[in-house]
């Protein structure tokens, strides 16, 4: 009788164990639908001509559809995403290594506000820091508000900070914002143990989930001429 009573006890461990690792996986597999979804949504606002045209010039995307941001007077910021580089010869796009991105404001912040964010990463040493352990946007790399891009900063900048949001607080801030991968949500999506630097630029791993982002990003590429510039 106890060793059934175990062996029921071992079978609802593994049954809460299951779940547990199949509840992760849809919550990654949500995330890269979800930065689908983002880069769908700013495509197609007429506000965001100059991340449509400078898509092509890219050397990486970071993708957050979900910043979150909230408190009075003081609040934090952060949230999940994918980051996705480029390569300069082919244009093809990596699979997605996830990150996460955390700040503190200072502002007239009242309530709660979400916000899609897209990071335009234009210079090599924008790339390289997102490949170290963690960088600090507006230290270890230049960071410009978008989406005007008018003015030598934006034009210079190694990543130029696109937003979308909703609610009483309009745009959202990065300046400051500490951005680091999440090894753990990189293990989970191609279940094995693996870096930034082997998925972004070795390509050593793939994951079929992440095809339509991948899509999405070449169509944007895709639809600017050839003779467009950054300007």
């Amino acid at each position: 009788m106890k060793s059934r009573s175990r062996t029921f006890a071992m079978v609802l461990v593994l049954l809460a164990a299951y779940a547990v690792a199949t509840a992760h996986a849809a919550a990654v597999d949500e995330l890269v639908s979800d930065a689908k979804n983002t880069i769908q949504n700013f495509t197609s606002d007429p506000q965001m001509d100059w991340f449509r045209d400078h898509v092509p010039d890219a050397k990486g995307v970071l993708i957050l559809p979900r910043l979150l941001k909230g408190g009075f007077i003081f609040g934090g910021s952060g949230g999940s995403g994918v980051l996705l580089a480029r390569d300069a010869q082919t244009g093809a796009w990596s699979y997605p290594a996830f990150y996460t991105i955390g700040s503190f404001t200072v502002g007239p912040q009242i309530g709660g506000e979400a916000a899609e964010i897209v990071l335009l990463i234009l210079t090599q040493r924008g790339i390289d820091s997102m490949l170290a352990t963690s960088a600090k946007l507006g230290a270890d790399v230049e960071v410009a508000a978008g989406p005007v891009g008018v003015g030598t900063k934006a034009a210079t900048a190694d990543v130029i900070a696109f937003s979308r949001t909703k609610g009483l607080f309009a745009g959202a801030s990065v300046e400051g914002a500490i951005v680091a991968a999440r090894d753990g949500l990189n293990e989970e999506y191609y279940q094995k143990s693996v870096s930034p630097i082997e998925i972004l630029r070795d390509r050593k791993v793939a994951n079929p989930q992440a095809d339509a982002l991948r899509e999405a990003l070449t169509r944007v590429a895709d639809s600017v001429p050839v003779a467009q510039g950054r300007n």
